[in-house]
């Protein structure tokens, strides 16, 4: 069954824009902003002024949206750069385009981009999937990009890195080392049953929780250093994007999530509200969650400030991402001054 997403109106958008601080004379690297709440974050940004440096895959979507948002602002236009998530070599040229156009420095990284409930294959580097398109390539560009966070905490007071989790981090009891290892192909094969977590679903939740537990893991390691970045955390409720239909074209989703959407879901625009508030929010600090509240009910509503949870913000499970994240990308990742 095709899933249809339903016409749903924005409740608490309208009210952020209207709030909205300028966002002058800063640049913001974004992945994953050809649809959905990446691409509705880089539209705002863009509006209140900033520097908008799109990541996205060499697409039609690609082109055309860079078309459409360098229409938004009179003087300000974003730029796409090719970086396909899937592999760490196109990562780390990204992130060399980044650093030679951004010398000074970037203000936040949004680690937006992320497929969900795809069958159970390998990347070229070994990698599922899932777990290497939402979580271990952001780990490394994340790294790759840190020397400009630090220039950019230097000229504004403050950089970002922003990681986008959701709900589906709650539906495993724990990390799980072999999700991020060289496994891809062989994690439980393509059960799509969201009620009783079939593998597709097994997987998405290990990358939402890898999410969460990387920017735990990096907000404990800034704490020993004196940088001034912050490392924070989203989620968008039961946002309605392009990631269902996705899901849906790849068999990853019952017609009966189509069905539920329209009782239970939000807007886009509501569901990008997390990311918004953790990039331009001033009274953000490390270590905080933006969404619309904590626990597998909180599906919609405005995005609130709220702490990181235990069950990823433990020593075990930090120390289990980070090794095993700078195992994946072949490098230590150490953040400190440079």
């Amino acid at each position: 069954m095709k899933y249809v997403s339903p016409a749903i109106a924005s409740k608490f958008f309208p009210r952020f824009l209207e709030n909205l601080q300028d966002q002058s004379g800063k640049t913001f690297v974004i992945t994953g902003t050809t649809s959905g709440t990446g691409r509705i974050a880089a539209h705002v940004l863009i509006q209140a002024g900033a520097q908008v440096i799109m990541l996205n895959r060499i697409s039609d979507r690609a082109r055309a949206t860079q078309e459409v948002l360098s229409q938004v602002h009179d003087r300000i236009s974003p730029r796409t750069i090719e970086c396909d998530l899937t592999r760490f070599s196109s990562v780390r040229e990204a992130a060399k385009q980044v650093r030679a156009i951004c010398p000074s420095g970037i203000y936040a990284l949004i680690n937006n981009a992320g497929v969900m409930a795809l069958s159970d294959e390998a990347t070229e580097d070994g990698f599922d999937i899932q777990m290497q398109t939402n979580h271990l390539s952001h780990f490394l560009l994340t790294k790759e990009l840190f020397p400009l966070l630090v220039r950019g905490s230097k000229q504004h007071g403050d950089s970002r890195v922003i990681n986008h989790s959701s709900i589906a981090r709650l539906a495993v009891r724990k990390l799980e080392p072999q999700y991020l290892d060289q496994n891809g192909g062989a994690l439980g094969g393509n059960g799509s049953s969201m009620i009783f977590m079939g593998a597709r679903w097994v997987r998405y939740s290990q990358t939402k929780l890898a999410n969460a537990s990387f920017t735990a893991a990096l907000h404990h390691k800034l704490k020993k250093t004196e940088l001034n970045i912050k490392s924070l955390l989203a989620h968008p409720g039961y946002a309605n994007t392009e990631l269902q239909v996705t899901a849906n074209k790849h068999g990853g989703l019952a017609g009966l999530y189509g069905w539920l959407a329209q009782f239970f879901s939000q807007s886009a625009e509501d569901g990008a509200l997390g990311l918004l508030k953790c990039a331009t929010s001033p009274h953000a600090e490390s270590g905080d969650f933006y969404g619309p509240g904590l626990g597998v009910t909180a599906l919609r509503g405005p995005a609130e400030r709220m702490k990181l949870e235990h069950k990823y913000n433990n020593p075990a499970t930090r120390q289990l991402l980070w090794e095993m994240s700078c195992q994946a990308i072949g490098e230590e990742f150490t953040p400190q001054a440079v």
